[in-house]
């Protein structure tokens, strides 16, 4: 188990990607290699679960991992839960594992996130509307919140733009609208209990996700796929005050190294006394440990 008590830091934010690499195939090699030029990413084929466990070790640092099951939406091959969860289980000093379950499934889903949390330890869900095509205030998907606010577990939300699929044809197919945060709101009202985490800062809708995340009180916000270093004056605002207790650390690996976001966290804006809460006293308090 993670002795959070030694890591200096939580990544709230890191993708699992597969032991065989990109697929070529069913087009999510295209769609990681673009990711990778915009983003500067320095590797030639995306870590293994097992190399990121070796990276963030060496950082000393904790990273919640999680797959994205947008199969049904994209053709994307699913990278099983259960895999990855095991994954994470041998390496569980640094890893944290989270899921991702396409809302689409329904109670097919939520028997689904039951069995996860109880039997193979996942202490959350990951939801990503643009690439999993749907609304996040959408009825269909109330059954697996349902299941998921029932086992105390948080939902991590994909919201804005952040570079998956920018200047590919038709943005490869991904409509932005879906991760507009203010469709988080409604589902923040009706899973009051259900910790809600809306993920980057999200682009072009930055003050609907500070509304939100204000708002409503179990509703967080992480800082991922984004360098600190372009990160809107009034996010950085809203993180040294009000919002204090309520900003993760998150990086967006493998797209985002997290001493490449660490570094430009030093040099950006926030107040000396704010950056423990972010960089890991926030995460913590919300994966319920002490």
């Amino acid at each position: 188990m993670v002795d959070f008590s030694k890591v200096r830091a939580i990544d709230f934010h890191t993708h699992a990607e597969e032991p065989c690499g990109c697929h070529a195939d069913d087009g999510y090699d295209d769609l990681q290699t673009t990711m990778a030029k915009y983003f500067g990413a320095p590797w030639v084929h995306p870590p293994t679960v097992a190399e990121t466990a070796a990276h963030y070790r060496e950082m000393n640092i904790a990273a919640v991992i999680f797959p994205v099951d947008a199969e049904r939406e994209t053709g994307y091959r699913r990278y099983k839960n259960e895999e990855v969860a095991e994954l994470a289980a041998e390496n569980d000093d640094v890893l944290i594992p989270f899921a991702s379950i396409d809302p689409a499934k329904g109670r097919l889903g939520a028997r689904e996130a039951r069995n996860l949390v109880e039997n193979y330890g996942v202490q959350g869900f990951k939801f990503h509307p643009t690439m999993q095509g749907f609304y996040p205030n959408d009825r269909m998907a109330y059954p697996l919140y349902e299941a998921i606010a029932e086992t105390g577990k948080p939902a991590l939300f994909h919201t804005g733009q952040t570079g998956v699929g920018s200047g590919m044809p038709g943005g490869n197919g991904m409509r932005l609208k879906y991760s507009n945060p203010m469709y988080i709101d409604d589902v923040a009202v009706d899973f009051p209990d259900m910790p809600i985490i809306l993920a980057h800062p999200s682009f072009p809708w930055q003050e609907e996700a500070l509304a939100v995340a204000q708002h409503k009180p179990n509703v967080y916000i992480d800082l991922s796929g984004w360098s600190p270093k372009y990160f809107p004056k009034i996010l950085v605002q809203y993180a040294n005050t009000i919002l204090k207790k309520k900003m993760l650390f998150g990086s967006d690996w493998p797209m985002i190294a997290p001493e490449k976001w660490l570094g430009a966290f030093e040099k950006a804006d926030f107040r000396d006394e704010v950056r423990p809460l972010i960089l890991k006293e926030n995460a913590m308090r919300l994966l319920g440990v002490s």
